[in-house]
């Protein structure tokens, strides 16, 4: 029903329009009596073969959702219904921020891609830990993916992850750190090695010192080399990282279908979608190697179909999100991932 009716109809309005009236209706139709479980019946896809221990944390399946479609921990509970084994939040920031001027999403149907310069929009971590106070769902895997303000220099970033550490700790199962969005000025210059290694060990530190302290994950960039990958290989275990997630957003435009002068007018931001599978696919498999499988990987970047599921976790994920896959083709690609991998484990 998603590709044949409700896609074409969302698909004529603006993007960014489009994604809030999916999720205001997605919330107002939860709240209908037996919604719910209508939702749970026709989406959701439970077998105990599923179930992935990862980082000391029990997923009730690997499939997830990325960061960016529910930045302000609005809609955890209806996501859970549709069938992910774990939802990530934000990105989140100390204080809240605008983003960058609209239009700063927009679509590549040729491609079925996805281009955002949205700059972390968000209401503040203290808004996302509230909400997430009155309605979180049982039985499903929170994540904070965490940034800084954009007006915050890098010098001082880290004070902007650990404040979002101190208001999000109680109320989330692990956080992330992402250093590696293209859409806030002069952040992915936090991925070089030094800056990288103070942040992550003052994080690191306030984290040790929490009641319970946090898995802490580290999001990084596909356009990387391989010698900055064996970097993150080695600030990782440096700093003690619990895992990676590779990868975010590429800056690349190489190999796309759609007209290079199109792609051109629409400016600067970060690419998801099918373009980015095959890279993606190859850092993961890369680090995989390279830590002998010593580091969890969360595996992300173009994933629209079973068998691109199945490509990232051979190639080394221990779990894997959803992002643009998600909006092209709908809630049914978690259950038809969930069954595949049912149907592996059954042979």
């Amino acid at each position: 029903m998603y590709k044949a009716l409700l896609k074409p109809l969302f698909f004529r309005l603006d993007a960014e329009k489009a994604h809030h009236l999916v999720f205001d209706n997605l919330k107002r139709a939860h709240a209908i009596p037996g919604a719910a479980a209508l939702l749970r019946r026709i989406y959701d896809f439970q077998y105990p073969g599923l179930e992935r221990e990862v980082f000391g944390l029990r997923f009730r399946n690997p499939v997830g959702l990325a960061a960016g479609l529910d930045k302000n921990a609005e809609f955890t509970t209806e996501l859970a219904a549709l069938g992910f084994g774990f939802v990530e939040i934000g990105t989140v920031t100390p204080r809240p921020q605008p983003g960058n001027p609209v239009p700063r999403l927009f679509r590549l149907p040729q491609d079925e891609a996805l281009l955002n310069r949205m700059g972390f929009n968000n209401e503040g971590a203290t808004a996302a830990a509230e909400r997430l106070r009155h309605d979180r769902p049982a039985g499903i895997i929170i994540g904070g993916n965490i940034g800084k303000n954009k007006d915050t220099p890098n010098e001082q970033a880290a004070n902007d992850y650990v404040a979002c550490v101190e208001a999000l700790h109680a109320v989330v199962d692990y956080f992330v750190v992402n250093v590696s969005s293209p859409n806030t000025p002069g952040l992915r210059q936090l991925q070089e090695r030094e800056p990288l290694i103070r942040l992550l060990q003052q994080v690191q530190e306030r984290n040790a010192t929490l009641p319970v302290p946090r898995p802490l994950l580290l999001k990084i960039a596909p356009d990387l080399t391989d010698t900055q990958l064996d970097d993150i290989l080695l600030i990782a275990r440096e700093t003690k990282l619990s895992g990676l997630v590779a990868t975010n957003t590429t800056i690349s435009r190489e190999g796309l279908q759609t007209p290079a002068g199109h792609v051109a007018s629409l400016g600067a931001g970060g690419l998801s979608g099918r373009p980015l599978r095959q890279r993606a696919t190859e850092v993961i498999r890369y680090l995989h190697r390279h830590s002998q499988g010593g580091l969890p990987i969360i595996g992300v970047g173009g994933i629209h179909s079973a068998a691109d599921a199945l490509e990232k976790l051979d190639a080394g994920a221990s779990l894997i999100q959803l992002y643009t896959g998600f909006v092209y083709e709908g809630p049914g690609l978690i259950k038809r991932i969930n069954q595949q991998l049912a149907r592996r484990q059954a042979v």
